[in-house]
């Protein structure tokens, strides 16, 4: 099996306040940002390459699937990679492989290209949500580990933000190409301070064959507990996706007629997911993960129901409101499921976000379908109903949350 063990007899990994904990938190930060600012890029301007190929909006929203779809099916084989070459070395050939293949995403001459480069690009980028839980997990002291997931979180956040921000703007006074390549050249630079700041690994990998690979995955997979964190995952954030792939459709249309440029700072909301996925690790560590789980779905649930509204400060406030119940519960459910697994831990945070990203892939398709078929309430009923089996999921496991599990 592959295990850790510190480099230093009885360290217990970077306490909160000291040099090497600020640089990996900070490099993971800049990381999330790299990553999630490619990863999204093309949310906010979904409109305007729908009306550039004349195609329908859920064929548009595959430029997002196939990339989500690419770092869902590649976790897995990076968790591995980062057993083999160690975390801090996999993670950064990751963010620069996927940043060489963003600045080739404007120079696509059709769909088809497009979307070939995007599952690629999301292949690589699956290195980083892969490994950064495992690696805090394994560098950070247990006590902080909750807060350092959050900050990790909230740097996704940002990135997430500058990619739908930058792009929207910038696409609609030049063309979507001109949007996504500076939002690839913002990437590069982050990326550039990652590899920068990220400290040496002190935590000694034992490594495993891979022919014991099969087993720690279904170790996760047969544990009730880590299929809770895993329903979280999928759930949320299939929901969270289809909201924000289909409300620009809905607010370019009547009876709100906003253009491109003011549609895309709906993704401003996302800076309260930043904020919210900080508190939350601070709440857990206080109240317990569960606790703050439930609050935060409930949270998001609230938001997705102000969205139905039919006054825009509403919908606005209303998609404020679920985000920041999304990132809060993304925080904790990632960061316990990097907690409660005691061996391949690298494996245990991958299925995580194997189920995650898939929940965006799947989930964000399906959310098309509703919406074109059934309109705008139709789709945010159905996002209540994915929170509300996630919750509901979740209580009915809260025994099992609360015990760590060994995965070997």
């Amino acid at each position: 099996m592959t295990t850790t063990e510190p480099d230093v007899l009885g360290w217990e990994g970077h306490p909160r306040g000291s040099r090497e904990y600020r640089r990996l938190v900070l490099a993971l930060l800049f990381a999330g940002v790299a990553t999630f600012a490619q990863l999204y890029s093309v949310q906010g301007i979904l409109p305007l390459i729908a009306a550039n190929l004349d195609i329908t909006p859920s064929q548009s929203s595959l430029a997002v699937g196939l990339a989500t779809v690419g770092v869902a099916v590649s976790v897995i084989p990076w968790s591995v990679a980062a057993d083999r070459i160690g975390r801090v070395r996999a993670m950064t050939a990751s963010v620069l492989t996927a940043t060489t293949l963003g600045l080739l995403v404007p120079l696509a001459p059709s769909l088809e290209v497009l979307l070939g480069v995007r599952f690629l690009e999301g292949a690589a980028l699956g290195g980083l949500p892969a490994i950064a839980i495992a690696y805090l997990s394994e560098e950070v002291h247990r006590n902080h580990t909750a807060l350092a997931a959050a900050t990790y979180v909230s740097g996704t956040t940002l990135g997430g933000l500058l990619g739908r921000i930058v792009a929207g703007p910038v696409a609609e006074y030049t063309n979507w190409r001109i949007g996504t390549l500076t939002v690839s050249l913002i990437a590069a630079i982050a990326a550039a301070l990652f590899v920068w700041l990220a400290p040496r690994p002190r935590t000694t990998l034992v490594h495993s064959h891979i022919r014991d690979l099969p087993k720690r995955l279904w170790v996760n997979l047969r544990e009730p507990g880590m299929l809770a964190l895993y329903g979280q995952g999928f759930l949320l954030m299939g929901g969270f996706v289809a909201i924000y792939n289909f409300l620009g459709f809905r607010l370019e249309a009547v009876p709100f007629g906003l253009p491109q440029s003011l549609i895309s700072l709906i993704f401003v909301a996302y800076l309260s997911g930043t904020v919210s996925s900080r508190v939350a690790g601070k709440l857990a560590t206080k109240h317990g993960r569960s606790a703050v789980l439930a609050g935060s779905t409930a949270t998001m649930i609230v938001g997705v129901a102000l969205t139905m509204a039919s006054n825009l400060v509403v919908i606005l406030t209303g998609l404020v409101i679920l985000t920041m119940g999304f990132f809060a519960a993304h925080a904790i459910a990632s960061g316990w499921t990097g907690q409660r697994a005691v061996h391949g831990r690298a494996q245990a945070t991958s299925l995580y976000n194997l189920f995650y990203y898939g929940g965006s892939s799947v989930v964000g398709w399906i959310g098309g379908i509703v919406f074109q078929s059934l309109g705008w309430n139709a789709l945010a009923l159905f996002v209540i109903a994915l929170a509300l089996i996630a919750g509901v999921w979740a209580a009915c496991l809260n025994g099992r949350l609360a015990q760590p599990v060994s995965v070997g």
